[in-house]
């Protein structure tokens, strides 16, 4: 074919591509570059081999259906397929139309997922919950901040009514006693805090901590 042919030029572009998307990716994704031109002969550039295929090879089935319908759907993407030796493999065939719309190329993607496989399993053995405990909020792994102790006491005073500061003795009790059961005075400065909050000091914030 002449350099200056427009297909021949397509192919070109074509097989760089497949080389780098290869190389990205080695010893896990096989990618083909077929000339449908030649479909006896078809394999043109074979990026990191996985499938035991040469150049020279002939085309596959999608390629003689592209051959044959220019109105076979220009990509096919993440099908089920398997290498020779059995390995199960996700691929994707990119077709390649000319100016005049008849396909030139396929441009085939064969990821193997073999070895993706068990990690998967491993990754959700490893992210699994216990069924008894799910939904179950057993423990809090995060400091207990100044503005959840204030979204806490605000929705606590908010339900009678009242600001913070407005709350009788006794529910400001019952309210000191609910966070200690919480674990807010985990941090150092909730006392602070929730005494600045109350509008008393941090004295009857401990009493009122002590009688929970």
């Amino acid at each position: 074919m002449s350099p200056e042919d427009p297909d021949e030029h397509l192919l070109l572009e074509a097989e760089k591509i497949a080389i780098a998307i290869g190389r990205m990716f080695p010893g896990l994704c096989e990618v083909v570059l077929h000339d449908l031109r030649r479909p006896e002969h078809a394999i043109r550039a074979i990026e990191n081999n996985l499938s035991g295929r040469k150049v020279g090879d002939s085309a596959t089935e999608l390629g003689l259906r592209r051959i044959a319908d220019p109105g076979y759907p220009s990509v096919i993407q993440n099908y089920p397929n398997q290498f020779p030796d059995g390995r199960p493999v996700k691929s994707t065939s990119i077709g390649i139309k000319n100016a005049e719309g008849r396909y030139v190329a396929a441009l085939c993607l064969n990821l193997d997922v073999s070895n993706l496989s068990p990690m998967t399993l491993t990754l959700a053995n490893l992210v699994a919950t216990e069924v008894e405990h799910r939904g179950e909020t057993l423990e809090t792994l995060a400091d207990r901040t100044a503005r959840e102790l204030r979204e806490v006491i605000e929705a606590f005073a908010a339900e009678r009514a009242a600001t913070p500061r407005a709350l009788g003795r006794a529910a400001k009790k019952d309210l000191v006693r609910q966070l200690h059961r919480d674990g807010y005075f985990a941090s150092r400065s909730s006392t602070e805090t929730i005494a600045d909050l109350l509008g008393v000091s941090r004295s009857t914030v401990y009493n009122y901590a002590k009688q929970s």
